[in-house]
């Protein structure tokens, strides 16, 4: 005996509902969004970091500088010195601009080159170069000094020569000259003539007759063997 067949199952009456269709749309429009947010941070770090820099150049400091060479000894003048603007560095310490009246007229203990930055400890108190003894400037002509240039801390012969028509005393001997024992501390830059005056420090028994002597420019300046000569 033969089941009979099941009733068909009615179709539900009214409009079909339209069922969504998955594309990969959708996650192409994110990974779009986060390569712009990306993009965004990176150029706002990029233009924090320039700001960084720029204000790192900015910070700038007033300091002395050296405007020509000045050997060791000899006083600093106003226009020996004029005022740098550097980048702020800890590793630098130059002497502020602001301590430019405190450094015209001191001393460097060592030779100054133009163009380098001031540094205190350049200026010691005593340079070593006769600061305990006296000091005479004596104008020594063109022919009456080393042809190579004296520096500070020669040591030096400060001889007198025969006045113009001088005559030897006595028999007609020629006597032997007089000198003084001096330390050059200084030595100017020659002037139109060649001439040149040179500070010298002398013991305090030899300060009053060298300057008696070099009053009448009648001194020549013999150098001594430098150390490792």
């Amino acid at each position: 005996m033969e089941t009979p067949a099941a009733p068909p199952v009615p179709r539900p009456s009214g409009p079909r509902t339209q069922l969504p269709i998955t594309t990969a749309a959708p996650v192409k429009k994110q990974r779009r969004y986060a390569a712009a947010a990306l993009s965004t941070v990176l150029a706002v770090a990029a233009a924090l970091g320039a700001a960084a820099a720029v204000s790192a150049v900015g910070e700038r400091t007033k300091v002395l500088a050296i405007a020509n060479d000045v050997p060791a000894g000899q006083p600093l003048t106003d226009a020996d010195i004029v005022v740098a603007e550097v980048s702020a560095d800890a590793a630098l310490t130059p002497m502020p601009a602001t301590d430019r009246s405190l450094v015209v007229g001191k001393r460097p203990a060592v030779d100054l080159r133009k163009g380098s930055l001031l540094v205190a400890s350049q200026l010691q108190p005593g340079t070593g170069l006769g600061d305990d003894k006296q000091q005479v400037g004596v104008q020594v002509k063109r022919g009456q000094a080393p042809a190579s240039s004296l520096v500070p801390g020669d040591k030096v012969l400060a001889v007198t020569v025969p006045g113009q028509g001088e005559q030897p005393p006595g028999n007609g001997a020629e006597a032997p000259p007089t000198s003084v024992r001096a330390t050059v501390v200084s030595v100017s830059r020659p002037d139109a003539s060649g001439a040149v005056v040179v500070n010298l420090a002398v013991a305090s028994s030899d300060g009053p007759l060298l300057a008696t002597r070099a009053s009448s420019g009648r001194i020549a300046l013999v150098r001594d063997v430098r150390s490792g000569s």
